[in-house]
């Protein structure tokens, strides 16, 4: 059925038709609340089996065969040759959370078997994205004879052709789409690679890394140490792949494992961040484990990740998580100048959202590593796309974009390819690097896609509502019965939930001058309402005063002095009474 749509503050919010037999349906069968029950029938859950099959989770119906990834099975046999020979292998990272689970867990399982292995991940500022010509050159020099790539590789064509020279054998693992051609080496193992067999194709670069160390344990008949489960679980939440599926399955599964035996590394960044819940969730990863890590790679050397992650010494591990988080502290200062300076910029009309639909803006003084964050909050500010670059004194921009859910970045950068130098990644994220003077012209190029592909609808920011609520639904069980649905992330997000006809109970509260908190009433119970980054909302609200509007939240517990209590997160408000 076409969902209805009703005008937000900010957001346009999209409400499901759902056939009300069917809801009751699901909640006495599944004996689930009725806005949860409501949740997966909106979300396509309306077949008992899909249902059963979504909230269960099985390994037989969600783990395929390793062996059906593309060259995976030639990669195992030429590692299981260097390992008998004791040839050097080198594993070749990325600097962010992903390429660092991904060359520690290849690390964890290749150690055990006798592996001549080391590993080496690239600073972000001195040696740029990706394998280069001059770490094959080095590596032959070392005399290395094997360079596995993780989460990267597939757009490596120049250092691939110069391992091959040198008589260096290269297997690339990697989950980034392919330009087209790839590089010739000895084994491409990528989902991606529209030849490759393998069923599921959204893995993080630790995903594809985890079935390749899969197989050649399958090879070997021994049983994965269980460390590359955590690290599994770290990259692909980190990664913002989809939750679906594979990802959906090993996440929960590495949830169940680190919240029952977890390592010294996941005990120091829980301390970092005061960590009181019972257990950890996949929001709680992504929001505050997987950013310290991230830090790392954004702001200093990556290869001390690894060293954290997996190296058997407490005091090198508490010294690193002391880095750890002071990094991650002074990156989020960092990203909220280079926000606040472009959201200036915007509210200044030095760049016009009324008529521009594609935000770019760039300087100098941008750290490379931060930018990228920067682009997703300003694409979940305005609902633009954004390509934000540091500008090098040679004359390149080094640029992240971020992108909404209907403009596919990639392809606009695939289309301009002959003004970039370099770029990769995926339909809503990608890098790129770019001349100055190029710039411009890359920039009418996709507005003009935008305009073309895109219409006014497209463009407005919207909220995909799951259910429809009432006060007295958000108890313990409502709680409880979204443990089903769990882990949320990319594609399978946490519930937002449609509340009418709530009244304030008194005076909004303005908060660092950033958050709203409200305490609202309706059916008999009240509750408490904050509202994240919405200032703009505190005198809207308190001209509202006892005059009723509608909200869409999303529930959640908050755990303070040992007491559990639920709270509402408020994420918009409609049907307000002025028009302030």
């Amino acid at each position: 059925m076409q969902a209805l749509t009703i005008q937000g503050r900010k957001f346009l919010w999209r409400l499901p038709q759902t056939d009300h037999a069917t809801v009751m349906q699901v909640a006495a069968e599944f004996n689930l609340s009725f806005p949860v029950a409501q949740t997966l029938v909106a979300r396509g859950f309306t077949d008992k089996q899909k249902l059963r099959d979504f909230l269960l989770v099985s390994q037989e119906l969600s783990v395929g065969d390793p062996a059906l990834m593309k060259d995976a099975p030639k990669a195992v046999a030429r590692i299981l040759k260097a390992i008998e020979n004791k040839e050097k292998i080198l594993i070749f990272g990325d600097y962010d959370v992903d390429g660092i689970t991904s060359s520690s867990l290849v690390m964890t399982a290749m150690m055990p078997l006798g592996a001549q292995v080391n590993f080496f991940l690239p600073n972000r500022a001195r040696d740029g994205y990706g394998l280069s010509t001059k770490i094959v050159e080095r590596a032959a020099a070392n005399g290395y004879t094997v360079i596995m790539t993780v989460d990267n590789g597939t757009t490596a064509f120049d250092p691939c052709a110069r391992a091959k020279e040198l008589g260096i054998d290269v297997i690339i693992t990697d989950h980034h789409r392919p330009h087209g051609k790839v590089p010739d080496v000895f084994a491409l193992v990528n989902p991606h690679q529209h030849d490759c067999m393998y069923p599921y194709k959204y893995f993080a670069g630790v995903g594809v890394a985890f079935k390749l160390m899969s197989l050649l344990y399958q090879e070997k008949n021994m049983q994965l140490p269980d460390k590359v489960i955590e690290l599994l679980l770290l990259g692909t939440v980190a990664d913002v792949v989809p939750l679906t599926g594979e990802n959906r399955y090993w996440v929960r599964y590495g949830l169940a494992h680190v919240n029952k035996t977890e390592s010294y590394a996941m005990q120091v960044l829980k301390q970092n961040n005061k960590f009181v819940k019972p257990a950890l969730g996949s929001l709680d990863i992504g929001f505050t484990i997987a950013p310290q890590i991230n830090a790392l790679g954004r702001l200093d050397d990556p290869r001390q990740g690894v060293q954290f992650l997996i190296g058997s010494n407490q005091a090198d591990t508490d010294r690193i998580g002391k880095l750890l988080w002071q990094l991650n502290q002074a990156r989020k200062e960092i990203e909220n100048e280079i926000f606040q300076e472009v959201k200036a910029k915007i509210e200044s009309n030095a760049i016009d959202l009324s008529r521009e639909n594609i935000i770019i803006a760039a300087s100098s003084n941008w750290a490379t590593g931060v930018i990228g964050l920067v682009a997703s909050r300003l694409v979940g500010a305005y609902g633009k796309p954004t390509l934000l670059f540091h500008l090098t004194k040679d004359g390149v921009a080094k640029g992240s974009c971020r992108s909404i859910p209907e403009f596919s970045i990639f392809d606009g950068l695939v289309e301009n390819a002959h003004l970039i130098d370099t770029f990769g990644g995926h339909a809503q994220a990608a890098g790129l690097a770019i001349k100055v003077e190029n710039l411009a012209e890359l920039k009418a190029n996709l507005e003009k896609k935008v305009a073309a592909e895109l219409t006014e609808f497209d463009l407005q920011q919207k909220l995909r509502i799951d259910a429809s609520a009432k006060l007295p639904d958000f108890s313990s069980k409502i709680i409880t019965d979204m443990t089903n649905l769990e882990p949320f992330g990319h594609q399978n997000s946490q519930p937002y939930f449609y509340v009418q006809n709530v009244v304030l109970v008194q005076r909004p509260t303005l908060m660092k001058d950033l958050h709203v908190k409200c305490v609202i009433f309706a059916d008999g119970v009240i509750k408490s309402l904050l509202f994240f980054n919405r200032p703009e909302l505190f005198e809207l609200l308190v001209a509202q005063a006892d005059e009723p509007f509608d909200v869409v939240v999303q529930v959640m517990e908050n755990y303070w002095n040992g007491r559990t209590t639920i709270e509402l997160q408020g994420i918009d408000i409609a049907q307000l009474r002025t028009n302030l």
